[in-house]
């Protein structure tokens, strides 16, 4: 069996590592931080930490919102989601995270894109 991202990244210490320091990036961005205005950050956190978990392979079941159900109502376009792209892989490669695994990280990001903004 080959080792999922989750592992190669280095498991949940790199999740939450990288989500804290994604989180401060993002409320430092003004094109999207007030989409976050009114959001409990220690919550979101947690969700985000969860959500990327499950989407790299971690061993555990995702019980949140799916993205679509999420970001309803949000009126995010592609400038807001490559924003939010830009400042995780920035993220990434401040935590000297590989090129090979941040374009893996990406891929999945993609995934997303359609029901974040709403298409």
């Amino acid at each position: 069996m080959s080792e999922s991202l989750f592992d190669k990244i280095g498991g949940m210490d790199a999740v939450n590592a990288a989500v804290d320091i994604f989180y401060t990036k993002v409320l430092a961005d003004e094109s999207i931080n007030y989409f976050f205005k009114d959001t409990d950050m220690m919550a979101q956190a947690g969700k985000q930490k969860a959500f990327l978990a499950f989407a790299f392979g971690a061993p555990m079941a995702y019980t949140g919102k799916n993205m679509r159900d999420a970001h309803t109502g949000m009126n995010l376009t592609e400038d807001h989601f490559n924003a939010v792209a830009g400042h995780l892989v920035s993220t990434l490669q401040e935590l000297n995270v590989k090129q090979e695994l941040i374009d893996e990280v990406v891929a999945v990001a993609l995934t997303t894109k359609d029901d974040v903004i709403g298409h």
